[in-house]
């Protein structure tokens, strides 16, 4: 996917959230527009540029590959980064991270009680979005079946984030139950967005479906490579995910296959109450040398073909499907 189709999705997404919001004024908008990316804390304009998410471009893509035009699904994909940044508040609140996106979470400068309430106004806003469909032609059927996506999306994740949360307690997961957490906490809205934009498409009900498993398998292979680059592209700092116990594949892959002084040390290290930095970097050794990394790559990279074989099945000519291996590729490289 050329730099070119980025900024065109990147606009168009911008300009309607703009649109969104300019009937929105206040405090709790003055938060969310400093999520989004938009303001500084003081709410001065912020001059870096707004991040566009993974989930939301799939929207534009399924409906761009099916129609030759990303526009109709633009709604959709405003709602879906609207719903992406409020698990981002939430999650933020929930590992108590500091920084986000590079700069101060809003939970540390405006308290976690009102990060709560920005991230609850961030979904309520994003459901709004979603329905902006039908100014874009996309009949009011199809536009109710995108909002019940979304509304069973979220109820996924949240699921998703529950288990991810509960794991952090137990020593012991299946790399079956961390698939089912991550189809859960990512794949679900992935598969929403990707449900969204064959339905402002025009798709019919095979397509719609192949989508939705399609963006499910993306989301989960893109969740399962940030997972990978948040324990090995640190620059030396500790990986968060080890310090608060989280369980990802890497590590359960260790568990299962090292040594038993191995899992030993493992259980050790997670038994603490409190993890240090020293433990982190520990954690990480045993990783690699248990083949951990190369493991987990290999299987987001399944996950992406798996999703391209849904894809291949509804009959797009190949150079429809350029741009979805492209985001394919994007998923296997954890961001944005």
């Amino acid at each position: 996917m050329g730099f070119a189709r980025l900024e065109a999705y990147h606009q168009a997404v911008q300009e309607e959230l703009r649109e969104v919001f300019s009937s929105h004024d206040g405090f709790l908008y003055d938060l969310l527009r400093y999520q989004l990316g938009w303001t500084d804390q003081r709410g001065a304009p912020e001059d870096s540029p707004a991040t566009l998410h993974f989930p939301s471009m799939l929207a534009l893509v399924s409906c761009e590959s099916l129609s030759g035009d990303f526009w109709p699904s633009v709604p959709a994909a405003a709602g879906i980064e609207l719903v992406h940044n409020f698990t981002l508040v939430h999650g933020d609140v929930q590992s108590s991270r500091v920084e986000a996106q590079e700069r101060p979470s809003v939970w540390w400068l405006w308290g976690p009680s009102q990060a709560i309430n920005a991230g609850d106004g961030l979904h309520a806003l994003g459901r709004t979005t979603i329905m902006r469909l039908a100014q874009r032609g996309v009949p009011a059927e199809r536009v109710l079946r995108a909002v019940e996506s979304l509304d069973r999306a979220c109820l996924a994740l949240c699921e998703g984030q529950y288990l991810d949360l509960d794991f952090q307690d137990q020593l012991v997961v299946t790399a079956g139950a961390y698939y089912d957490m991550i189809a859960r906490k990512t794949g679900a809205l992935a598969g929403c967005s990707s449900e969204s934009g064959a339905l402002a498409a025009g798709a019919d009900e095979t397509a719609v479906g192949k989508f939705r498993e399609a963006g499910r398998r993306l989301g989960m292979a893109w969740q399962l490579s940030r997972d990978i680059s948040e324990l090995w592209n640190r620059d030396g700092v500790a990986a968060s995910s080890v310090l608060h116990k989280k369980k990802s594949l890497p590590l359960i892959y260790a568990l299962d296959n090292a040594s038993v002084a191995v899992k030993r040390e493992l259980g050790t290290i997670f038994m603490k109450r409190v993890l240090q930095p020293e433990d982190s970097s520990r954690v990480i050794n045993i990783l690699e040398q248990a083949g951990a990394r190369g493991f987990a790559e290999g299987k987001a990279a399944e996950m992406v073909e798996e999703a391209m074989v849904e894809i291949e099945g509804v009959g797009l000519p190949p150079e429809r499907l350029e741009d979805l291996r492209n985001l394919g590729r994007l998923a296997l490289q954890g961001g944005p």
